[in-house]
């Protein structure tokens, strides 16, 4: 039995995850993490990040955004694995590595979409709560929709942010299923979709973003590649 729940990063869902992990007090436990991301949660590095400007902008603006929201960045994540601990659950990090996966990004993306890429990052900076909610509900009420057009406008990105890494988790959360009896799997919101259909099994329930902060908010949004960007890169961030 899989339980798989889409969170996202910025917001303050601790509680919801915290919840759910103790209620199923499952054998192990997924988190969309790598061991120098956990680290960087547990003890946020003090020296400036080394990363590509995009990265630190969009990184900026997640910090923003979760404190807007009462919480931190990445809360979520260290709530599941703490929670794991509690009732005795196997923790195992899924995720490709962090700073290998943004290296082959920024090498494998051509010119005109890093471009793109950082315009997209520098609006971030002046988007608000309530700009980031419409996008997250156009992206809930649209999902497909969504992603396709992350592809026409961000091709690379979503290879290697989305794409690939959605294989990889698919690969470790069927891995776990097939070692442990119950499996808790909690990972950005954006792969859910893409995992599913991955794992192609039936002993599956999902638990959506939306539903962990008790609905989805309103159902407005500009609609535009960069929106879907913007929503897709910040839930990778740490």
């Amino acid at each position: 039995m899989i339980v798989l729940i889409g969170v996202g990063h910025v917001f303050n869902i601790s509680a919801q995850v915290r919840s759910i992990i103790e209620a199923e007090r499952p054998d192990a436990v997924c988190v969309e993490l790598d061991p120098p991301r956990y680290q960087a949660l547990v003890e946020p590095p003090k020296e400036r990040i080394n990363a590509p400007l995009p990265y630190r902008l969009l990184s900026v603006f997640q910090k923003r955004l979760a404190r807007s929201y009462g919480g931190e960045a990445g809360a979520e994540m260290l709530a599941a694995v703490d929670a794991a601990r509690k009732v005795g659950s196997e923790v195992l990090m899924i995720d490709e590595d962090a700073s290998r996966m943004f290296r082959k990004l920024w090498k494998e993306m051509p010119p005109s979409e890093k471009v793109r890429l950082m315009t997209s990052a520098f609006v971030s900076l002046f988007l608000n709560r309530r700009t980031v909610e419409k996008e997250l509900s156009d992206f809930q009420e649209n999902e497909e929709r969504y992603l396709e057009e992350m592809g026409r406008q961000f091709p690379t990105m979503k290879r290697v942010l989305i794409d690939e890494r959605n294989v990889v988790m698919a690969r470790r959360i069927d891995a776990a299923a097939s070692r442990w009896p119950s499996v808790v799997a909690v990972v950005g919101d954006g792969h859910v979709e893409g995992i599913v259909r991955l794992l192609g099994r039936d002993d599956l329930r999902v638990v959506r973003l939306k539903e962990l902060m008790g609905g989805p908010p309103d159902k407005e949004g500009d609609g535009t590649g960069n929106a879907v960007a913007r929503f897709h890169f910040h839930q990778h961030l740490r």
